[in-house]
């Protein structure tokens, strides 16, 4: 572990810049380095860069506790913003990104650096991302429901040909190479994962490169969740001059759909124990009600941009 400069000699450079987006929430980022200061590599330095988005909270406490930790402050609002300074201040050839209320799995890094070092020039990786449970005997509806329906990096890369950038890596040359992530009007992963597709970078998924997040503590964050990505897709809708015939039916394919998941909900494997199932099954259908509820609305309604969403009071 160590920091480092682009003017430094080669041997103490950093084998791999780590970017960490934080906003208003100290407590879970301090748990999020307590896990990646943990991470060890064969060899090389880490480079860890805290970039803040406007935090109305100090992070003195967390400057104290990890001195080895670069800590920036972007203004304007977006996680995408924010990753974009740490890029622009971060000195290895391999970018690791990972979200202030995750927890990096042992191993995390080291298989990020295994996977882009090779070909830093063309590579692209996501990794596995679970839901971190309180007691995993008694998960909480939320618990049971996201365990099976968030995060699906393996579906997302292989078919929308993006990582979320909670568990993201790449090399440098990539990233100059494809440009900036978007502000936050739209989904800034998605966006900046399918730019890098159109020109030919290929994202791969890494299972070994796990790290684990916090299922939401109640149904508002959920709600604000969707909220902000419908928003989001309604947006690159009527970019895309797409009919709202096409909106309204895709609304009630994603209530229809209660049918075909509830199924999911009793044969996943990332769950155990009939109780757990039937609170994920509950919440399934309240989600997806409200899912359709909140498109109905959206095309009623003027075009809201995402940042709308975006807390920052709390």
């Amino acid at each position: 572990m160590g920091t480092a400069s682009q003017s430094d000699p080669p041997a103490l450079r950093p084998r791999v810049s780590v970017i960490i987006p934080h906003l208003n929430m100290p407590e879970m980022l301090m748990r999020c380095l307590d896990s990646v200061t943990s991470q060890r590599l064969d060899h090389g330095l880490i480079e860890i860069i805290v970039v803040d988005n406007g935090s109305n909270v100090s992070l003195d406490s967390v400057s104290a506790a990890y001195p080895q930790v670069t800590i920036l402050h972007e203004p304007k609002p977006g996680p995408g913003q924010a990753r974009n300074l740490g890029i622009a201040a971060a000195n290895a050839p391999v970018l690791a990104f990972i979200d202030a209320d995750c927890r990096a799995a042992p191993g995390w890094l080291a298989a990020a650096v295994e996977a882009v070092e090779p070909m830093p020039n063309t590579t692209v990786v996501g990794g596995d991302v679970r839901i971190d449970f309180s007691d995993p005997k008694h998960l909480t509806p939320i618990e049971a429901y996201e365990a099976v329906f968030a995060f699906r990096q393996q579906f997302y890369i292989k078919t929308r040909h993006f990582s979320g950038t909670g568990n993201l890596a790449m090399g440098a040359a990539v990233h100059k190479q494809v440009g900036p992530f978007a502000g936050i009007e739209i989904a800034e992963d998605m966006d900046w994962g399918q730019r890098a597709h159109r020109m030919g970078f290929v994202t791969r998924y890494i299972p070994g490169m796990r790290v684990y997040h916090p299922a939401r503590k109640d149904f508002s964050g959920l709600a604000s969740k969707w909220q902000r990505h419908i928003s989001h897709e309604f947006y690159l809708h009527r970019e895309n001059n797409r009919s709202m015939l096409r909106w309204h039916l895709i609304s009630f394919a994603v209530l229809g759909s209660i049918f075909v998941h509830g199924a999911r909900m009793f044969t996943s494997r990332r769950l155990s124990g009939f109780g757990n199932r039937m609170r994920g099954l509950t919440l399934l259908v309240r989600t997806r009600w409200y899912r359709f509820v909140e498109m109905s609305r959206v095309a009623r309604s003027p075009a809201q941009s995402g940042a709308l969403f975006w807390n920052r009071q709390s």
